[in-house]
């Protein structure tokens, strides 16, 4: 359902990304893994549009989709969560939610989203009416989380949803991802927590200095010597 093929991508003379080539089939979750500054935000800004690539292909469902602003993009269904839990701070937790829906004309189905987050996050449902800017850390990530489900999205990249939170919620987010993987969603899982993404995903990519160094099953790469040695500890 989704094909990268050869995508190089330059912030001025320095480049960023460098001939990316990957496939997620649907209802997969694919991790892509790498240290900081590896190149792996700047995947996911280049499929999400918000910048474009110098070369190389996007396709999505069969549309190509490397040349398409970000408002098409998400209108064909690939939706982001950036990393950091990004909300709408001056708007409460159920506006945020409801701004997920912003395309759907059916109140019915929307209240029926809603009522989806809420079985996954139960706490944005105690929370509903209260300011977005108040939330915790981890509270901030589920809410960007539900407000992207909200969209009904076909593909979801999920941009290190494990950053800076509590062992707690981390786990609590690793529960939901896997349910959600569970009822069939595609994902693309951006992660830091290498342990944590081969855990969950299905196949995986590892990312360095902007190149693709290896890929495999999640199970093959954990047993892979490189990955280990270098993101394992081990």
């Amino acid at each position: 359902m989704f094909r990268v093929r050869n995508l190089d991508v330059y912030y001025g003379a320095v480049q960023a990304l460098k001939g990316i080539s990957i496939d997620i089939s649907e209802g997969e979750l694919v991790t892509i893994i790498g240290a900081n500054g590896a190149g792996k935000t700047t995947f996911l800004m280049a499929v999400s549009g918000i910048i474009k690539p110098t070369s190389g292909s996007i396709e999505f469902l069969g549309t190509r989709i490397d040349k398409l602003p970000s408002h098409d993009i998400v209108s064909l269904g690939i939706i982001q969560v950036p990393q950091g839990g990004l909300i709408f701070p001056e708007m409460t937790v159920l506006e945020n939610l409801e701004l997920g829906a912003y395309r759907a004309t059916d109140t019915q189905r929307m209240e029926q989203k809603l009522e989806e987050i809420y079985s996954h996050f139960e706490v944005l449902r105690e929370r509903k009416k209260q300011g977005a800017g108040t939330l915790s850390g981890g509270e901030r990530q589920m809410l960007a989380i539900g407000r992207a489900l909200m969209a009904s999205p076909k593909l979801l990249l999920l941009d290190e949803p494990s950053a800076g939170l509590a062992p707690l919620v981390v786990k609590e987010m690793a529960e939901v991802i896997s349910a959600l993987h569970e009822k069939g969603l595609s994902m693309l899982l951006v992660e830091q927590h290498v342990e944590l993404a081969l855990r969950l995903a299905d196949r995986g990519y590892v990312l360095e200095n902007g190149s693709l160094i290896a890929s495999g099953s999640a199970s093959d790469l954990a047993e892979n010597d490189l990955v280990k040695r270098t993101y394992l500890g081990v």
